[in-house]
């Protein structure tokens, strides 16, 4: 037969530990630990992105000779480079471009009278690129001076400064996430704390531990799931506006957000219910054992 009890979502009082509270801690905590999930993702995303496009790109200085101009041995440099296997593209820096990159740096003023290297950038096949060594015997016999960098020398700082962005990124996330898991579980058991002389009444009245224990569970199951829904969703307007004011890129190249990391908010609410769950049932169940206990001691 099945328990009265076990259908009846009236019998704990209503915010009597106040639970109001409680679970807007939890949604603040949600939502803070649903951003540093996003920024992790993006964090992730930026330094494989770094990675990536210090791996498909180089960058080749030429020299020119004594009777040809520079720009001429640029253009034969991307030519050059051009018909080389893994490389998807080669082209010569003008000099416009190349005064745009150093303006931020050098100022407007010594541009015009500043000598300024004769610059061929190469886009590499991520799949298959060029090696330097490949691209210099190139550039070597079709009689160019030449210097290639393919950011190997640097590239190994910043693959690790990118990883260690990530770490600190995770790292950040799991111990937001850490404390939002906790304030779920102690405001379960602050609710049963609050609520012992119900359990204790429900008890006398014939309701079985397990009927005790599903009140606790809808209750709190609900209430941190309500929670982490409202924080989730919160993160997600939020992600939403700076997806949206970035544009294509996001926010910032340094820290890209996407569409694709809205889909990590939709596990924050579940997480918070089945935390809630856990809690309710092991501290229903404590607290019973203990009364039991409790009554057969007397009884001795």
């Amino acid at each position: 037969m099945k328990s009265p009890f076990a259908s009846r979502s009236d019998l704990l009082p209503r915010d009597a530990a106040g639970e109001t509270w409680l679970a807007a801690v939890i949604a603040v905590l949600c939502f803070i630990a649903c951003l540093a999930a996003v920024g992790a993702s993006a964090a992730d995303r930026a330094a494989q992105g770094w990675a990536g496009r210090l791996r498909a790109e180089a960058t080749v200085q030429i020299r020119p000779r004594v009777d040809e101009t520079g720009v001429t041995a640029a253009g034969r440099a991307a030519e050059t480079l051009a018909g080389v296997p893994g490389v998807e593209e080669a082209e010569a820096m003008d000099r416009k471009t190349a005064e745009a990159l150093l303006r931020p740096w050098m100022g407007e003023a010594v541009l015009p009278d500043l000598p300024l290297p004769f610059l061929v950038t190469v886009r590499l096949d991520p799949d298959a690129p060029a090696s330097a060594v490949v691209m210099r015997r190139a550039l070597a016999e079709a009689g160019l001076d030449a210097s290639v960098d393919d950011h190997q020398l640097w590239r190994g700082e910043v693959e690790r400064s990118a990883g260690a962005l990530s770490a600190l990124a995770l790292a950040a996330f799991i111990l937001i996430g850490g404390a939002a898991g906790a304030a779920v579980v102690y405001a379960t058991r602050a609710g049963f704390q609050a609520q012992r002389p119900v359990i204790e009444t429900l008890s006398l009245s014939g309701a079985t531990d397990g009927a005790v224990t599903w009140l606790f569970q809808r209750r709190y199951g609900l209430l941190a799931a309500g929670a982490g829904a409202a924080g989730a969703l919160g993160a997600a307007l939020l992600v939403a506006v700076l997806r949206f004011l970035g544009g294509e890129g996001g926010v910032t190249a340094a820290l890209p957000v996407a569409w694709s990391d809205l889909w990590l908010l939709v596990f924050c609410p579940v997480a918070a219910g089945a935390v809630a769950l856990a809690a309710a049932w092991i501290g229903s169940r404590t607290m019973l054992g203990g009364r039991r206990l409790g009554v057969t001691l007397g009884r001795r």
